[in-house]
This record gives structure tokens, sequence and C-alpha cells, in this order.
């Protein structure tokens, strides 16, 4: 079944009838205007522009008089560069503002990162300060060796000295009661 049409309210304005233009996706022209601007910037393009107008001139000069298109003043030659001039400058600050946008974008991430980078220095800082605190108070290996060598340079002392009193001390005499006992 169809609709029946509705009649315009009165208390709402009507919608502004507009001529419907075709819809376009920004992103995909904002690409295609940039690799335009990327080739209007290379010396081959200016090469090959040189080629063309070069040709043109010569063949609206050196051509047959029924054979040229463009006579001397090259009025045509110039409203082509002049279209050609109208395009991409708007073309070119196109992909320029793309770019800054990308720009802006990679900064704030750089940003970010040096941010975040910043504080888990900070946090490792303060981290190793704190292992810093902690070995102050544990035994170094330089210091245990010391200890050790220390010990055991008193302990050989210890050993000579009982040797030399055992070098020095008669042999004990047996003891004669020691039977009694039992």
């Amino acid at each position: 079944m169809a609709e029946p049409r509705r009649a315009p309210r009165l208390d709402q304005p009507q919608e502004p009838r507009r001529l419907k233009l075709p819809r376009f996706d920004p992103e995909s022209f904002g690409r295609w205007s940039e690799a335009i601007a990327r080739a209007l910037g290379t010396a081959k393009f200016l090469v090959y522009m040189t080629i063309v107008i070069l040709l043109w001139v010569g063949w609206n000069t050196l051509a047959p008089e029924g054979w040229r298109f463009d006579p001397y003043t090259f009025t045509f030659l110039t409203l082509i560069l002049s279209l050609q001039a109208s395009y991409a400058a708007p073309l070119i600050l196109l992909a320029q503002n793309r770019q800054a946008d990308r720009d802006r974008l990679a900064l704030e991430e750089d940003r970010r990162r040096a941010s975040a980078q910043k504080a888990d220095t900070e946090y490792l800082t303060r981290e190793i300060a704190a292992l810093r605190l902690a070995v102050g108070e544990v035994a170094t290996r330089d210091f245990l060796r010391s200890e050790l060598g220390r010990l055991t340079e008193d302990l050989d002392e210890l050993a000579q000295r009982r040797k030399k009193r055992k070098s020095k001390q008669p042999e004990a005499e047996p003891d004669d009661h020691a039977d009694t006992d039992a």
C-alpha cells in the first residue's frame, strides 16, 4: 500500500529546496589531491610542461598559417595555463592541510609517548634509588671476600698456635688411676 501524502504543517517551517549535488568521499578526494600535488611538485612534471609549452609555441610560430591553432599572443595557451594554476593551487593547499593534520596527530602521539616514557623513567629512577638504599644495608661481594679472607687468616693463626702448643708440651703420662674408676 502506498502511504497517503501528508499535508504540510503550518506550525513548522518548510525545508528549503536546494539543488542536490552528488556526494563525494572527502578522504578519497583528499588522497586524489595529494597525488596530484605530489606529481605537480616533481622535476619530471616541470620538464614535461616545458616541453609541451615549447612545442606549443614552436608549432604556432613555425607551422604554416593554416595549421596554427593559437596565433602569436597565445591566448589559448594562457587560458590553459591559468586553468591549470587555478586548479593546482587549491589542490596543493588541500594536500598541505592534510599533511598539517597528519603532522599534528603525529606530534600529539609523540607527546603522549614522551609523557609515558618520562613517567616510566621517573618510576625506574625511584626503584633504582630504593635498590641502592637496600643494597647499602646488604653485604657486598667484596665485603664478604675480605671478611672470609680475614676469618681464614684467623683460623690459620689459631691452627698454627695449637700446633706450637702441642709441639711444646711433653707427651702426657699415662694415668694409672683410670682403671680403678671402672
